[in-house]
């Protein structure tokens, strides 16, 4: 058996590290059912509690999941998977509409905006012992949040949306409690979760947001936290309405418990506003990241909520990286006071090809959504099929696997990369993938 699994160890960190080299190496395979318990022990010759004391650390990072008298399995997705390796390579001459990148024509140029916080920088170097937010930075973002709805709360800056959202969770939640997300959702988010020993309840969603019977049985399930995405919903281009707005505050009025979490990566590409829930809560918090308005490798988000909150973040940050870079603080400082891309441009630009998209989608017979940001979801009755039929066909696109937990299958395509003349080759190679043809229908 120690030869099948690559099981090794004597003491419990020991086995669990065993068991997450074998994972990485393929020898254990995701949804592969390991050695029972006390047959482990026996085999190892330890005590049955150090092999139990294993799989329970194994369980709370995420890694494997129990089921009672019928064992502990490998979970179909473990922590020490990304979501990310849910992918196939793109081929030279394939058309990659799969990585969820902005367009970089609508990023602005970040060198007069460095060279602007260095020479700042320069003039008065930060250091130790010093405010780490830069005051300038923290007075435009609040002043932004302000306009939004969003109610009074301090600022931090993180390195971007997932750390943020990694900091709250970790401020109030305990490995083993229940956090409500949204299905299909944010991929790096769903692998986030399990990492911290916490349990992802799905809460389904239509194109004005989650749905709040959806997420009145998360609550009532036993969610400790609620994760929602404000606008561009990552994969399905879902964004809060102000009616859907006012029905979750109902919800979430009647749960003054629940840890609310809103992510606003949207900000900057997106033309419709936000309808914040964080009034009626009573702990939580708001993240934007600036990542899709100005370039993935910016790395910052700002972060607002209630005073607690920030103050557990901010406290737990200054354990660790300390904080984000002054220098970035006052380039982003200057890339929202400079003449640039105009956010409501940027918004409509991306609309544009997204539209047009879901249209000559709607025109072939096949469903799509994408209301606001780069993306547009397709429900598909076989994903692996779609998937592979779209890259015979020379396109790229992002398998539903990767967003998934219970709902339907489905492929996510970022029309980023897409000009005005790729939207006919691309809806028709789609429904092609997705449905057969229909005898004498023409789609001019």
């Amino acid at each position: 058996m120690l030869g099948e699994y690559g099981i090794e160890g004597r003491r419990a960190t020991d086995i669990a590290a065993s068991v997450e080299r074998a994972i990485g190496s393929g020898t254990l395979e995701p949804g592969e059912l390991l050695p029972p318990l006390r047959e482990l022990a026996k085999d190892l010759g330890v005590n049955p509690n150090t092999v139990a004391a294993a799989y329970r650390t194994l369980r709370d990072r995420g890694v494997i999941e129990t089921a009672g008298r019928r064992g502990s399995r490998v979970r179909p997705r473990p922590a020490s998977t990304a979501r990310e390796a849910i992918r196939r390579d793109v081929p030279a001459g394939v058309r990659d509409v799969a990585s969820g990148n902005p367009d970089p024509a609508l990023l602005p140029k970040l060198g007069p905006a460095f060279a602007a916080a260095g020479a700042s920088y320069d003039e008065r170097p930060l250091l130790y012992g010093e405010e780490t937010v830069d005051p300038q930075l923290a007075l435009s973002a609040r002043a932004s949040l302000d306009a939004a709805g969003v109610p009074a709360g301090p600022v931090a800056v993180l390195s971007g949306s997932l750390d943020g959202i990694e900091r709250v969770l970790a401020a109030h939640l305990r490995p083993g409690d229940a956090v409500a997300v949204e299905d299909p959702g944010w991929g790096s988010l769903l692998d986030l979760i399990p990492a911290l020993g916490l349990r992802a309840v799905p809460v389904a969603l239509d194109d004005e947001g989650p749905l709040p019977e959806a997420v009145e049985r998360a609550l009532q399930d036993g969610a400790r936290a609620l994760i929602i995405t404000v606008r561009a919903q990552n994969p399905t281009g879902a964004a809060v309405s102000a009616c859907r707005a006012q029905a979750l505050r109902e919800v979430l009025r009647a749960r003054p418990d629940v840890l609310l979490i809103e992510d606003d990566h949207g900000h900057g590409i997106v033309d419709l506003p936000p309808h914040p829930l964080a009034v009626v809560a009573g702990h939580w918090a708001f993240v934007r990241s600036t990542s899709k308005a100005y370039g993935p490798d910016l790395r910052l988000a700002v972060l607002t909520g209630d005073a607690t909150t920030v103050d557990r973040v901010r406290g737990r940050q200054r354990l660790g990286p300390g904080w984000v870079s002054r220098v970035t603080q006052r380039a982003v400082v200057h890339l929202w006071s400079s003449e640039g891309p105009e956010p409501a441009g940027v918004g409509r630009s991306y609309g544009r090809r997204r539209d047009a998209l879901v249209r000559a989608l709607c025109e072939r017979g096949i469903e799509a959504h994408g209301r606001t940001g780069m993306n547009v979801w397709v429900p598909v009755p076989d994903e692996t099929g779609a998937v592979s039929r779209l890259l015979h066909a020379g396109w790229a696109v992002a398998p539903g696997a990767r967003f998934r937990t219970a709902s339907p299958p489905g492929i996510r395509v970022t029309v980023s990369a897409l000009a005005p003349d790729d939207i006919v080759p691309a809806a028709d190679a789609i429904a092609s993938a997705v449905a057969p043809p229909v005898p004498g229908r023409r789609y001019d």
